[in-house]
């Protein structure tokens, strides 16, 4: 046995030497000692998507006034959002809300608020959790969820990501998905569009780029 270590050892001191001590280096280093190094990659590519209302959803995700109404980006990003609700409803675009545990509809922000005949499902971050939003989806034949709303490392991330697993194209637009950094939006872009699995079902854009 002390010989096979002896044996061991000798290789791993051959390597040492012959890397100029690199390999010792790359064992000693991990994640966590690269993180004040680590560069932001490129950012992921902005697209133009064009949908069919008949097969299309708009999410409206947790805008109310204790989540978005107490963080500054999503109060900022509101009219944008309020803009894309209004070309969705006049497309005839089927739109759906969200509410968080321990909030009503009453709470939503009155800019963007549902209307009498549309529906609205309550879970945590995975709307789809209890819910019965996978249904209403099939009943309307969905093959599209456009997805706003807050937080995007919360609602997005797993609500985007449930409804990619489940086959239905996802789109994200950056400018509507409101966190109460600007980090975890960049974050939760590259994410959706370089997730395994997930990626392939998602397009990033804007809300002024989707056409319906």
């Amino acid at each position: 046995m002390g010989g096979r270590f002896a044996i061991i050892f000798a290789v791993i001191g051959m390597l040492g030497a012959t890397t100029g001590g690199t390999f010792s280096k790359a064992v000693a280093s991990d994640i966590i000692d690269e993180w004040v190094s680590v560069k932001t990659p490129a950012a992921p590519e902005i697209k133009a998507v064009t949908v069919e209302p008949k097969t299309t959803v708009l999410i409206m995700g947790d805008l109310m006034n204790q989540t978005c109404g107490k963080r500054p980006r999503c109060v900022a990003a509101l009219p944008a959002m309020k803009k894309l609700l209004g070309e969705a409803r006049a497309a005839k675009v089927a739109v759906i809300y969200s509410l968080p545990p321990n909030t009503t509809t009453a709470d939503f922000i009155t800019d963007v608020a549902p209307a009498a005949d549309e529906p609205s499902v309550q879970s945590g971050v995975d709307k789809f959790f209890k819910t019965n939003l996978e249904q209403i989806l099939k009943d309307k034949g969905i093959q599209t969820v456009i997805l706003v709303g807050t937080s995007a490392e919360g609602l997005v991330t797993y609500t985007g990501g449930g409804a990619a697993l489940r086959g239905i194209n996802v789109i994200i637009p950056a400018d509507g998905i409101a966190s109460v950094e600007a980090f975890a939006e960049q974050y939760v872009a590259w994410h959706m569009t370089h997730a395994p699995i997930i990626s392939p079902k998602v397009t990033l854009t804007r809300t002024d780029m989707i056409k319906f």
